[in-house]
Order: C-alpha cells, then sequence, then structure tokens
C-alpha cells in the first residue's frame, strides 16, 4: 500500500480535490478528509500494484491545483515584486497580456508542473501544496517569470505605439493640407503612391528629416507614411490588394475619416491582375 497526505489551509482546494477524487474510476483508492492544526488534509491511500498508475494520479491532481488556483498569485508576485513601478491599472493589463502567452503555451506550462509534482512526490508523502508551488517546481517559476517578462514588453510597446499613434493625430489635425486627395496602392505590404490624376508621386527616400522612422529598416510603407504626414492629403483613397494588416490600421488609426477603404475600382483591378491575385469571396 502506498499513501499521499495532500496539505492546505485552502477550503477552496480541499472542496475541489474531493470532487476530483470522489469522481475517480480506480479500483483501490481509498481516501478521507482529515483536520490536523493548522491544515485541511486530503489523505490518499491505495492497496494495489500499480504504484506508478497511483503517483501519475496524485501528481495530475496537484498539477491542476497549482495551475488553478496558484498559477495567477505567483504572477502577481513576480509582476508586483519586479514591476513594483507600474501602477495598478498597468499591472492589470500586465497580467491580461500574461494569459494570452500562457494560452499559447498551456501544454508545455503544464507538462512542466507535471514533471517537477512528480519528481518531488517520489520523495516526499506530505503534501504541503502552497509550499510546493512557491518553492518546489523551480523550472515553473522561471516559465512563468519569462512570461512576465514578454506580457511586460508587449504593454511597453504597444503604450508607446498608442503614444505614437495620439502624438501624429494631433499633428495631422492641426496642420493644414497641402493637397486633396490621394491614392495609395498597396500589394504584398508594399505601397505606391498616385496623385489625384493617379501619376505615380515621385517621393524623398532621404529619411533623415522623416516625421516617422521604422525601428528597424527603411521600407516602401515608412516612406510612404513619412509622404503623407508631409502633404496631409484631405482623402487618401487605399486600394487594398491582398487584404489589410498593421501598417493598414495604423494609417486608418492616424488619419481617420480621411482613409477610405478600396478593393474594386479600376486601380484595385489593375494591380490586381499585374500581381495575378484572385479575389476571394
Amino acid at each position: 500500500m502506498k499513501s499521499y497526505c495532500i496539505k492546505t489551509d485552502n477550503e477552496e482546494i480541499i472542496e475541489y480535490l474531493l470532487n476530483k477524487i470522489s469522481k475517480l474510476d480506480i479500483p483501490n483508492i481509498y481516501y478521507c478528509n482529515k483536520s490536523f492544526k493548522i491544515y485541511e488534509n486530503v489523505i490518499l491511500h491505495y492497496k494495489d500494484n500499480n504504484i506508478e498508475q497511483f503517483n501519475n494520479l496524485v501528481a495530475q491532481l496537484i498539477t491542476e491545483v497549482i495551475i488553478k488556483f496558484y498559477q495567477d498569485k505567483i504572477l502577481k508576485r513576480i509582476i508586483n515584486v519586479n514591476y513594483f513601478y507600474f501602477d495598478e491599472f498597468e499591472r492589470k493589463i500586465i497580467l491580461e497580456n500574461c494569459d494570452e502567452f500562457i494560452k499559447q503555451e498551456e501544454e508545455e506550462i503544464t507538462e512542466t508542473v507535471f514533471v517537477g509534482v512528480e519528481e518531488y512526490i517520489l520523495e516526499h508523502k506530505n503534501i504541503v501544496i502552497e509550499g510546493v508551488a512557491n518553492f518546489r517546481i523551480n523550472e515553473y517559476i522561471k516559465t512563468l517569470d519569462n512570461i512576465v517578462d514578454m506580457a511586460v514588453n508587449k504593454y511597453i510597446i504597444e503604450k508607446e505605439y498608442r503614444e505614437f499613434i495620439n502624438l501624429l493625430k494631433v499633428y495631422v489635425n492641426s496642420t493644414s493640407s497641402k493637397t486633396d486627395m490621394l491614392h495609395l496602392i498597396y500589394t504584398k505590404g508594399e505601397s505606391i503612391l498616385l496623385d489625384r490624376d493617379k501619376n505615380i508621386i515621385q517621393v524623398d527616400y532621404n529619411l533623415s528629416n522623416a516625421k516617422y522612422l521604422s525601428d528597424i529598416t527603411f521600407s516602401s510603407n515608412d516612406i510612404a507614411l513619412n509622404t503623407l504626414l508631409s502633404l496631409l492629403p484631405k482623402k487618401i483613397e487605399v486600394h487594398l490588394i491582398n487584404g489589410e494588416d498593421e501598417f493598414i490600421n495604423t494609417l486608418k488609426l492616424i488619419f481617420e475619416n480621411r482613409v477610405k477603404i478600396c478593393t474594386s475600382c479600376n486601380i484595385c483591378k489593375t494591380y490586381r491582375a499585374l500581381n495575378n491575385i484572385k479575389v476571394t469571396r
């Protein structure tokens, strides 16, 4: 026979464990709930030879409890300790970003917890869940620490992006337009600018005085955006040959109701034919 005693002072966890165990369809497992000093205890006994199956079951139960009841607490602690200089609202957004990254790595995180728990219970019969969650699964804590770092980077980038958009919106709305209309042909992530008469606009590739500079590279989109900010047309007709992406969304945020999206005019059809692109419906 093999036994484990799972200890916690959290009544909700006890209820969760008892509910899970009561639904197990595995013979020769016996359990009870006892109170000793500061802890409530769920005691499991296994009277069979398949000890590996029993260990696996207990590790799985504890893994589920740690992820369900402790993961958010650990993330909040890491955020509060390492990034205390963010205000409460910002920390809330960072925690939400953590949830997004965790969903992307859910299986890997669960496996990390399971392996750490399994290693621990092979050496210990008395298991204080809070201690295991916070101090005994180092790889898990490292993983969550990395996720918090990624969540903070995401928040900072998005914050800088919003500030950048707002700054350009103020500029656009406070500066006189130099032309009534421009066409922007957008295909495969590249931009071509035409004037009202549909002549290609010769742009200045010297970006030393540009109002917008890419952090990574100078592309046709950098040139196009800087030209649009220089000319400030009252209307920008965007001809989408493939589809919208981050650059088009950025234009719409900066120029707002000045932007009109077109997908079916003669310009669209011509460039779609030139690029051998079929319209999907």
